[in-house]
């Protein structure tokens, strides 16, 4: 008997460990999918504009997996060196720390198992984040960090314009180097407490959205159950993030959030990964009366990459989608907004933004048109905002 519990606790404790070694790999190659393979190239003038103007990505997830972005990688949608060679200029590096296992775009339960703990805990990050949104947070922060400290100048953090005026001028000087901003996916990380928004601004967050997937202590989101607006604790942390230089990110937001984030501040807003009504129908994208709203405030909208944002994931749905915006507030509101690494399957990865630029050429887009989709739009967004 001894013997028999003694080979039935070391098959557990091996099963356990190829599960903390393998399960989260799998889960990152199965949901972060490309649906073709590259390489992902443009016409030549399509390239010859990318590389002229650079982009901005207003979000992508790859701090969620435990994949080193120093490294290229054959799964995945983003990585440093494919950064690089895809012409990026800022990249925002979104950060996630609660997602219900039940999640979906029209009613999702903040009491659901979270998927972000059971993450923490097979990837082996400190032991705070098993309980602390906060801390895991600054964990995915400091994992930023130390990737650009590695990165011998590829990777610059941006933190205030300085940082962002440097890399550009560094880029324009030939070097390859990408500005990474760091962005919060639901402020539910400030664990309930307004003095979480300071400690997530000295952890180096300069974008930040009320809401995820559910609702929380600060707003309601777009897939919540009860869809509010922001909370007095919501407002005030919004007030404090806009007073320390933070962008505040409509994305997952309920159309009442979204009305009382228009009513707070002149300060320019961005969507980061969104889609809009009139060319992909559903909770997740924006009415063309919130569009006409975030332009009103010199905003801008970031079109995904994903079916959920633009019913298809072709260059085509995504420029469609882009296209009407332009049609309804003018080129000086369209970005982009991939959601790259965020759990979704797209038909090209972060090197095959020619292919993007193909198809807004084939929707009348002018060079100049381009040029502001590309990263004058969202550039302009963050010299307004970011801290001096």
């Amino acid at each position: 008997m001894q013997k028999f519990l003694a080979v039935a606790f070391t098959l557990i404790l091996l099963g356990l460990l190829v599960a903390f070694a393998w399960l989260p790999g799998w889960i990152d190659q199965g949901i972060n999918r490309l649906e073709a393979e590259p390489p992902f190239d443009g016409s030549a003038h399509a390239k010859a504009l990318l590389d002229a103007f650079g982009a901005v990505d207003l979000h992508a997830d790859p701090l969620l997996w435990d994949r080193d972005l120093a490294e290229r990688h054959d799964h995945g949608q983003i990585d440093l060196p494919r950064l690089i060679e895809g012409k990026v200029a800022v990249q925002v590096f979104g950060i996630v720390t609660q997602t219900p296992m039940g999640m979906n775009f029209e009613r999702t339960p903040a009491d659901d198992p979270d998927m972000v703990t059971a993450l923490a805990v097979l990837q082996r990050w400190p032991r705070s984040t098993w309980t602390s949104r906060r801390a895991r947070a600054e964990h995915q922060a400091a994992n930023l960090a130390a990737l650009a400290e590695r990165s011998q100048g590829r990777l610059r953090i941006l933190r205030t314009r300085g940082d962002l005026e440097d890399v550009l001028q560094a880029q324009a000087r030939g070097e390859e180097v990408v500005g990474g901003l760091l962005g919060l996916e639901g402020m539910q990380a400030l664990d309930g407490e307004l003095s979480g928004v300071d400690a997530l601004f000295a952890a180096g967050l300069r974008m930040m959205a009320p809401t995820h997937f559910f609702d929380n202590r600060i707003a309601g989101s777009s897939a919540g159950v009860e869809k509010y607006g922001l909370t007095d604790l919501g407002r005030a942390s919004i007030r404090r993030a806009q007073e320390l230089g933070i962008v505040i990110d409509v994305a997952h937001a309920s159309p009442t959030t979204i009305d009382d984030l228009l009513e707070i501040g002149d300060a320019p807003m961005v969507a980061s990964h969104t889609g809009v009504q009139a060319t992909c129908p559903g909770p997740r994208n924006l009415s063309d009366a919130h569009v006409r709203g975030i332009a009103e405030k010199g905003g801008v909208i970031g079109i995904g990459y994903f079916a959920g944002a633009v019913c298809g994931t072709s260059p085509e749905h995504i420029a469609r989608a882009m296209a009407h915006v332009r049609s309804l507030v003018g080129a000086d509101h369209v970005a982009l907004g991939s959601d790259f690494d965020g759990a979704v399957a797209t038909e090209f990865d972060t090197t095959g933004l020619s292919l993007v630029v193909d198809a807004l050429l084939a929707e009348g887009f002018t060079d100049d048109e381009i040029r502001r989709t590309l990263s004058a739009n969202a550039l302009r967004v963050f010299r307004e905002i970011l801290p001096k």
